[in-house]
């Protein structure tokens, strides 16, 4: 990884399962859409103070989402913010920086 950059995307862990659940009402309110789907699939992560996970999720059909979420440093004690989204990704759309 470059300083300041993303890491190589990867498949996705349950931890990354785990934010998008968490999210997924405010992906879903940003969309202006409601999921039935929302699996993640690969993602990649930029440390800052924080970290930002750059997801690609599955939301159904041949339709992806890609994610720009924040996770703050523990001892901020603040929740994780979505801070961007894609729609209309496909399955070959690779996930990094946005």
């Amino acid at each position: 990884m470059q300083c300041g950059g993303t890491n190589k995307p990867k498949e996705a862990t349950p931890e990354v399962q785990k934010i998008c659940d968490e999210i997924k009402p405010k992906a879903e309110e940003a969309t202006g859409r409601k999921f039935d789907d929302f699996n993640a699939k690969t993602f990649a992560t930029q440390v800052v103070a924080g970290t930002n996970y750059f997801i690609k999720v599955h939301v159904g059909g041949e339709e992806y989402v890609h994610l720009r979420v924040f996770k703050p440093l523990p001892h901020v004690d603040e929740p994780l913010s979505l801070h961007g989204h894609q729609i209309g990704k496909g399955h070959s759309d690779v996930i990094g920086y946005f």
